[in-house]
């Protein structure tokens, strides 16, 4: 076990270092700081523009400045934001348990929505209310997040005032949000959960279970639901991933003060330091969960050890 959570460990390392090498380099394909800095100053001239760059470090080589932001990182320093010098540091932790929490009560309102209704379409295989479910799942998967979030503001906050239509007001700012990520990720976990208690009802421990006249309920949810949750669980957590990612955009248009809005304005304001540090982390977080997700599997299947 020892062996393959160090090899698990190892991999997390490498993909961390490959998702900072490939933002450092990307980013700076985005375009120039010291010009956006220098907008609304008057006439500049180019000696100006290199005395910005090098003010912000930006006039050294790209491995120099990808070596020195590492090393900054060793000691958990994420640098200075270009616009106003703010710690980048500072920035992100602030920011960072807003994303979280909005992305943890996605998923658990996600799993409230998609295990009864997709355990219901397993059990009513073929019957109308498997069908309605299967047609809800399809049409949860064709609609964009963001036109789903514009559509849930228009309905609960412009139309039926009963919700802050952005920012944070509380709590209850917090809905809508998490509705829209919850909705799309039901659609998929739905017909996950649906085909995966498919099979487990069809093994021959729960026609043992039902013939010796346990419960219904008892047969779904204490063996059927048992059993399956290791692959509902391997992949909800590997959705979490998809899950930050939308986030960003949700997070932009319920103006949520997280961690995809501040990379959103950072690439808008091409702040380098604040966009590096706010994708590190949030690709810190994915590959955390999966490399949780990695080991818990290996314990309960010894089998996957081995690979």
């Amino acid at each position: 076990m020892t062996g393959f959570i160090v090899k698990r460990v190892l991999q997390a390392v490498f993909v961390v270092l490959a998702v900072t090498l490939l933002v450092s380099y990307a980013v700076r394909l985005t375009g120039d700081p010291a010009v956006m800095l220098s907008q609304g100053a008057g006439s500049i001239t180019e000696q100006d523009l290199q005395n910005i760059r090098a003010g912000l470090g930006l006039d050294r080589p790209f491995a120099v400045q990808y070596l020195s932001y590492m090393g900054g990182l060793l000691h958990g320093d994420f640098g200075r934001s270009f616009a106003g010098g703010t710690s980048v540091g500072r920035l992100i932790g602030d920011a960072l348990p807003a994303t979280l929490m909005l992305a943890f009560v996605s998923l658990a309102l996600s799993i409230l929505i998609s295990v009864p209704l997709g355990i219901r379409a397993a059990v009513r295989k073929g019957k109308a209310s498997d069908q309605a479910i299967r047609i809800l799942s399809l049409v949860g998967l064709s609609f964009p997040n963001f036109w789903l979030a514009l559509m849930l503001v228009l309905l609960l906050s412009i139309t039926f005032p009963l919700l802050p239509p952005s920012g944070w007001e509380g709590p209850i700012s917090l809905v809508m949000p998490a509705l829209t990520m919850a909705i799309i990720l039901s659609a998929t976990n739905v017909r996950l959960v649906r085909t995966t208690m498919l099979e487990t009802l069809s093994a021959q421990y729960i026609m043992v279970a039902r013939s010796k006249g346990l419960r219904e309920r008892v047969v779904l949810y204490k063996h059927a639901l048992r059993n399956c949750a290791i692959p509902l669980i391997t992949y909800m957590g590997l959705q979490f991933g998809g899950l930050i990612g939308g986030i960003v955009v949700i997070e932009k248009v319920f103006n949520w003060p997280g961690m995809g809005t501040l990379a959103f304005d950072a690439i808008a304001s091409r702040d380098y330091p604040v966009l590096q540090g706010t994708v590190t982390v949030l690709a810190l977080v994915i590959v955390v969960v999966n490399l949780l997700v990695d080991i818990a599997y290996g314990i309960v299947d010894p089998r996957i050890r081995t690979r």
